[in-house]
């Protein structure tokens, strides 16, 4: 017979059910309704596994992770949430304030100047793609003037450029 799977009691079946209810996600309710069966009636992994339609190993991971580390191991940031950003958003957009009242005043910068300035406030080096999505996460782009005036006649600067005097 397998080994039975049984959660520490760090938080009472009805504490569990309320944060059932409380939470969003499909996998994260699944993940605690794991703990619920573990809690309320241990079984072992692979019945557990059944029934939330989980994985038996996920099922172990989990309950051994809940009962070293109790509630707080399914209350984690999950997965995504710019997890490997160098700056949080907020950060990112006080990096970029002084370029962008640089800009508002008439003066240029440029990517590779906010790419060093970005490096050194880093104190390790940063691709320049890195730079360029942060400016697009901010809706900062670049605004180039055109090659040609939108109401231009191109038949009239022909004739102008035949018939002026040299």
């Amino acid at each position: 017979m397998a080994k039975v799977t049984k959660a520490e009691p760090h938080l009472s079946e009805e504490e569990i059910l309320k944060r059932i209810k409380r939470t969003v996600g499909f996998w994260r309710v699944q993940k605690w309704l794991a703990v619920l069966i573990a809690t309320v009636d241990p079984c072992p992994a692979r019945e557990i596994a059944l029934h939330t339609g989980l994985a038996e190993q996920t099922i172990h991971n989990l309950i051994s992770t809940y009962n070293r580390l109790g509630p707080q191991a399914l209350e984690g940031p999950g997965k995504g949430n710019r997890g490997r950003a160098y700056l949080s958003l907020e950060q990112e957009a006080e990096f970029l304030k002084p370029f962008f009242e640089r800009a508002g005043t008439g003066r240029i910068a440029t990517a590779r100047e906010i790419h060093k300035a970005l490096e050194k406030r880093l104190g390790c080096s940063a691709n320049i793609t890195t730079v360029y999505r942060l400016l697009n996460r901010h809706r900062w782009r670049k605004i180039a003037p055109r090659p040609v005036h939108a109401e231009a006649r191109m038949e009239r600067q022909e004739e102008f450029k035949k018939n002026s005097l040299k």
